[in-house]
């Protein structure tokens, strides 16, 4: 049996949205320590709100970043309004803002919505 075009297309695109997906975990107070400071490969923290335009700007990019690095770097998102302690523990003064942490230590950030070629340069330098 084959799958048409279309159908294979979808296929692939979901498959596509659910490794964005597990490679982009949501980050609270409950399980920060264990996500960002305890990981063993570099992190990408994204601090981000609900009714930030350019934080919706900026998702996809990062999702497909996560995607595309899973393997080598640990994506993951703190919602400020759900968690404003993480955010002003780490001197978050706008949104979207992102970070790199490697062994438990932030190493470098950023503010404001960001390309997908300058999000990568900033992980390439940084990680």
């Amino acid at each position: 049996m084959t799958v048409a075009p279309s159908e294979a297309t979808k296929l692939q695109e979901q498959r596509k949205r659910e490794k964005q997906m597990a490679n982009n975990v949501d980050v609270t107070n409950a399980n920060f320590e264990q996500e960002v400071l305890n990981a063993e490969q570099p992190v990408l923290l994204k601090f981000w709100a609900p009714w930030c335009g350019p934080c919706k700007v900026m998702a996809p990019v990062v999702d497909e970043v996560a995607a595309e690095r899973g393997d080598n770097l640990k994506v993951v998102s703190v919602n400020v309004d759900d968690a404003p302690e993480i955010a002003a523990e780490q001197g978050v003064r706008g949104v979207p803002t992102v970070m790199l942490f490697k062994s438990g230590t932030k190493v470098a950030s950023l503010v404001g919505a960001q390309s997908k070629t300058q999000l990568t340069q900033f992980i390439d330098q940084n990680a």
